[in-house]
């Protein structure tokens, strides 16, 4: 089953230090540009897929999954449901699996999640995930004062 309740949605955020962005664009002010940017300034390890782009910002951009140079803990979807299949058998292929794939707001595939889900891979559908990070961040605020505070 898809991670819908907040406190599955806090659960990746939390566990989620690298993200990759797969569909990142170069263009200021397109959805596959501010999102990824917004998770770089809330602290995360952002790392743009993008066959067509050399760069994203002042970082290099990878053309696969696979080309990345480490792991990543979330892979964030920007593309079309019609390529959903061949980026599932893109994300299977990899020597390493994500923990979380992240379908964006407007991206709902159930068999491709269903996939990703028997290989063990978290997954979350259509939702934006700067949005839901922006609405959840008191939470993991008050989560982890909680965790720091000495009990009783």
């Amino acid at each position: 089953m898809p991670l819908e309740s907040d406190a599955e949605l806090c659960l990746v955020f939390e566990r989620t230090r690298t993200i990759a962005v797969l569909g990142a664009k170069s263009e200021w002010g397109s959805d596959a540009w501010n999102v990824p940017r917004y998770l770089e300034r809330a602290g995360y390890t952002v790392r743009a897929v993008n066959p067509k782009l050399a760069s994203w910002g002042d970082a290099p951009a990878w053309p696969t999954l696979a080309a990345l140079p480490e792991r990543v803990d979330l892979i964030d979807v920007f593309r079309a449901e019609a390529h959903l299949p061949g980026h599932v058998d893109e994300i299977l292929a990899l020597a390493w699996r994500p923990e979380f794939v992240w379908f964006q707001l407007g991206i709902r595939h159930d068999a491709c999640a269903a996939r990703l889900e028997a290989a063990g891979i978290a997954v979350v559908q259509d939702r934006c995930a700067m949005t839901e990070h922006r609405r959840l961040a008191a939470s993991f605020a008050q989560r982890a004062e909680g965790e720091r505070s000495p009990q009783g």
